[in-house]
């Protein structure tokens, strides 16, 4: 008996991932930062640190928790972040359909805060697989969305 094949999933690129990861770091820090000079005033809530990337220091404490609520949220509403918009990435669950909520905080919990240790155990544990340890606890994955034209629709660029 042959397996009939449904949909096809394009894996996403490590670099492709890194680069969504990246903006939304940047986004997230620069809104805190926003909203920590707006409370000046006030005891700071939003004691937000600009860290390294790839120091321990910048995902520990509000910046942690914020990227952690912001990537539940986006992906667990729309499937994507901002990051994965600009990029066409989604995060979807194993067959390609939306992730739960909980499937997306298990998988953001590990970008927000230990990104290096989940990146180094999914390379090594499940090399090739392009998963991350905290995608494989989740059953999500991060696909690549083909940019492609709707049935039906022609586009004309007018000459000048």
């Amino acid at each position: 008996m042959t397996e009939t094949i449904e949909k096809t999933l394009h894996l996403a690129k490590w670099e492709t991932r890194l680069g969504a990861w990246l903006i939304d770091v940047v986004l997230v820090s620069v809104v805190l930062s926003v909203f920590d000079e707006f409370l000046v005033g006030f005891p700071s809530l939003l004691s937000v640190e600009f860290g390294t990337i790839g120091s321990f220091g910048m995902f520990a404490g509000t910046n942690g928790l914020a990227l952690f609520v912001y990537w539940t949220l986006s992906e667990g509403i729309w499937g994507q972040s901002a990051g994965k918009t600009v990029l066409n990435l989604r995060v979807t669950d194993r067959r390609g359909n939306h992730p739960d909520f909980l499937a997306a905080a298990v998988q953001a919990f590990g970008k927000a805060f230990f990104l290096p240790i989940d990146c180094l155990v999914g390379w090594l544990a499940m090399e090739g697989q392009k998963l991350r340890l905290t995608n494989r606890i989740s059953n999500t994955i991060v696909i690549s969305i083909p940019a492609e034209e709707p049935e039906g629709v022609e586009y004309v660029i007018p000459e000048e």
